[in-house]
């Protein structure tokens, strides 16, 4: 996974989902980057962000990754986000 912020500005996190809790009417998405920095990050996610979430995914460009056979590659990086 990668992460970008403004205030970074051009600096890529790299980093990894470590878990998924629920707390009350949240999932928290459990985040640990890897570089430059070690830090864990947390991303309260509502009702209406996940509805976001799954309508994006159920969209034909992104079903197509999800049922394709990479899983177990390396992804490319995405170039500019």
């Amino acid at each position: 996974m990668l992460f970008r912020s403004t205030g970074l500005g051009k600096t890529e996190l790299k980093a990894k989902v470590t878990g998924v809790v629920r707390q009350g009417d949240y999932l928290i998405l459990q985040v640990d980057t890897l570089e430059p920095v070690r830090w864990k990050i947390r991303a309260g996610i509502s009702l209406p962000d996940m509805w976001v979430v799954i309508k994006s995914m159920m969209k034909p460009s992104n079903l197509k990754i999800m049922l394709s056979n990479k899983w177990t590659k390396e992804a490319e990086h995405p170039g500019e986000f």
